[in-house]
């Protein structure tokens, strides 16, 4: 089968490898489609970090199950599946507390093993949630993980309806952010410095939008009558950070979901006066997150706005992955079908 493997300082490249076979507990999945995020453009550009290559890159996929291993009885071939990605014990104390995210032998599809940008692809079958009935198309589906990462932060925020949520940065993340804070029914205000993305945040569900050139964030809320309850801070810019800090009120919670590149101070005396609640969040919690993600894709008719183009594999690295190492995607999320050999327009029509 054809597969993107990552080969550390040598890079990426689509080669030709064995089909795996599932073991005990695992299961083949036939990929219908993988997104490309931030993370695969990270390790290309100054990793290895988080993966162990030689690696098949690819965490964000979803397809059909070809077959089962030894052991496996809740999925059987034919079944539509997304990938949660995130491999954890079961047994810690973090996975007792249902914090399986923080499990301490966490691992991830598509960086630590084995992931989706391949024709083939074999995981554990509890990172494998089935949606056959579901009525999503593949290519919709190919965002149920990306969406599950918003959902978790969204979880972890505390956010409530009638809450006011500020998020600042409309990328991969950012969007469907803004998604299931506004399926909350929270007063939403998302900044963003492209105004075409402002417009798809406006469709998207948010309340108000802000260009970042445009004005002081602080200002801007108070005009609005807005009490920003929650801030996420998506952009991983030390503008958009300190936006944020500086827009925040006594009491509110701070989400630094996008990762920072430098060190940042952190004036701990102000946000001990001013109460402020700091959340970290990583990756999702398959059992709750990853069930709502895929409902919250069912909310709208069409995700062309978001995922319009679906690409080849000899393209992903080029026309995937290297735009958003460069800052200069112009899609929200890139999907990649191992079998094409030609971009093909993305299918989000209802079954």
């Amino acid at each position: 089968m054809r597969a993107l493997v990552f080969r550390g300082a040598a890079g990426a490249e689509v080669e030709s490898i064995p089909v795996p076979v599932p073991g005990p507990g695992e299961v083949l999945v036939r990929v219908a489609v993988c997104g490309v995020c931030g993370s695969d453009a990270a390790e290309l550009d100054h990793g290895p970090t988080l993966t162990s290559p030689p690696v098949v890159l690819g965490h964000e996929f979803a397809g059909v199950v070809e077959s089962v291993g030894a052991g496996v009885s809740t999925l059987a071939p034919g079944a539509r599946v997304v990938c949660g990605a995130g491999i954890s014990c079961g047994e810690c104390r973090p996975c007792s507390q249902g914090r399986t995210n923080l499990c301490v032998q966490y691992r991830t599809a598509g960086l630590q093993i084995d992931g989706g940008l391949a024709e083939y692809a074999v995981v554990p079958a509890s990172t494998l949630l089935d949606v056959t009935d579901s009525g999503l198309p593949l290519d919709t589906l190919g965002l149920a993980q990306p969406m599950s990462i918003a959902v978790h932060a969204v979880r972890r925020s505390g956010l409530r309806e009638g809450d006011d949520a500020i998020i600042v940065g409309v990328g991969g993340i950012g969007a469907f952010l803004t998604v299931a804070a506004s399926a909350l029914a929270a007063r939403v205000l998302v900044v963003d410095l492209d105004p075409e993305r402002l417009e798809l945040a406006l469709r998207l569900g948010a309340d108000h939008v802000m260009n970042a050139r445009e004005g002081s964030l602080a200002d801007r809320i108070e005009s609005l009558g807005l009490h920003p309850d929650v801030l996420f801070e998506v952009s991983g810019t030390k503008p958009g950070l300190d936006s944020v800090l500086g827009a925040a009120r006594p009491g509110s919670t701070i989400v630094p979901l996008g990762i920072q590149r430098d060190d940042v101070a952190v004036p701990l005396a102000q946000w001990t006066v001013r109460e402020y609640t700091v959340i970290g969040t990583n990756a999702h919690v398959f059992a709750t997150d990853l069930p709502d993600a895929v409902r919250l894709l069912a909310t709208r008719d069409d995700w062309s706005d978001i995922a319009p183009l679906v690409i080849p594999l000899d393209d992903a690295v080029a026309d995937g992955i290297e735009p958003i190492r460069t800052g200069t995607a112009h899609r929200i999320k890139t999907l990649v079908d191992p079998t094409i050999r030609a971009a093909r327009a993305a299918d989000h029509r209802r079954s």
